[in-house]
């Protein structure tokens, strides 16, 4: 019977706890502790243990690729906070506006060694594939990272160029952790593909999702601030899909309240939500992601395992896919 969820959240806190963080120089270090004490699901890391639980359970060598997960997780946090300038993280104040700039790079840098270090203490045998998946995941979610900026201030972007920017940037690290995981339990290659491919279509209908709910989202569920990508005219499934199927007159007026700078936030946000309402991208999208979520459930059928075992998984998905409901 595999470890509950709630089991192996508790390893991976009791896992960072045990992290030598508490040392000279404190600069250097307290950051990494503090946004390691922010909170969060957790949710890489578990998957970690989730995908291995399928196969042969090595509850070790999973807590030592957690950790890894998680502080590199955590260091795009730091740098991502950086490049977006964003005062916030989780409700608390983020790292490079509690310290400084410097420090939030420095201790970002060090959160990949360290990362580095817990993938080292791995004693799989499969410990090269191990460090193949983590190494073209992270490069992967750095290149994610770089479009997604490249896209603020480029005037271009397709819909084919955006699913591969969030692929990148969300869907990978979620496949990754999953594959990692499964290597640790010695699946078969097959396995490892189809469980990779499963996080991979997750994540993308994940972050469809998170467009969708911007819009559409019920506030209180949704835990964001509503419309908040149509008032910074982030480069969204939705707003590129409009600005390709929007009427003449609705493309104007779209283009119209992106150049405006000088606007009602809640006067611009029921505009373009009307907008993309006229021209079908609400269903486009829904459908979009759906076809995701569909691919994930079809990958999941196809890994050879009981149907018991991947009880935690189906739940994990069913979570993923149905928190807009």
């Amino acid at each position: 019977m595999p470890t509950s969820t709630l089991n192996f959240e508790k390893i991976i806190e009791q896992k960072l706890a045990e992290l030598s963080l508490v040392k000279s120089p404190v600069e250097l270090y307290e950051p990494i502790r503090y946004i390691l004490t922010l909170g969060g699901k957790r949710l890489r890391p578990q998957l970690i243990f989730i995908a291995n639980s399928l196969f042969e359970e090595n509850i070790e060598d999973c807590a030592n690729a957690a950790l890894a997960v998680e502080l590199f997780h955590n260091f795009t946090l730091i740098h991502d906070d950086i490049m977006d300038n964003a005062p916030l993280r989780r409700g608390k104040t983020t790292v490079h506006e509690k310290w400084n700039l410097n420090t939030g790079i420095l201790s970002g840098d060090a959160m990949v060694v360290i990362a580095f270090a817990q993938i080292n203490k791995i004693k799989s045998a499969r410990i090269r594939e191990i460090y193949d998946v983590f190494n073209t995941t992270a490069i992967e979610v750095c290149e994610g990272q770089q479009f997604d900026m490249n896209y603020e201030t480029q005037s271009e972007v397709s819909v084919d160029d955006y699913l591969e920017m969030i692929r990148l940037k969300t869907a990978v690290l979620l496949a990754g952790s999953l594959k990692i995981g499964a290597i640790i339990g010695n699946a078969s290659e097959q396995d490892g593909n189809t469980i990779y491919s499963f996080g991979e279509n997750l994540g993308m209908g994940f972050q469809l999702m998170d467009d969708f709910l911007d819009v559409y989202g019920d506030p209180e569920k949704f835990g964001k601030q509503i419309g908040g990508d149509i008032i910074s005219n982030k480069k969204t499934y939705l707003l590129l899909n409009a600005i390709k199927m929007a009427s003449a007159e609705d493309k104007t007026e779209l283009l119209k309240w992106i150049d405006n700078k000088d606007f009602n936030p809640k006067e611009k946000v029921l505009a373009v939500a009307k907008i993309y309402n006229r021209c079908g991208v609400k269903e486009l999208t829904a459908k979009k992601m759906q076809e995701y979520y569909d691919k994930a459930y079809k990958n999941l059928d196809e890994i050879d395992v009981s149907e018991h075992k991947k009880l935690q998984l189906r739940a994990f998905a069913d979570m993923v896919s149905k928190r807009a409901k």
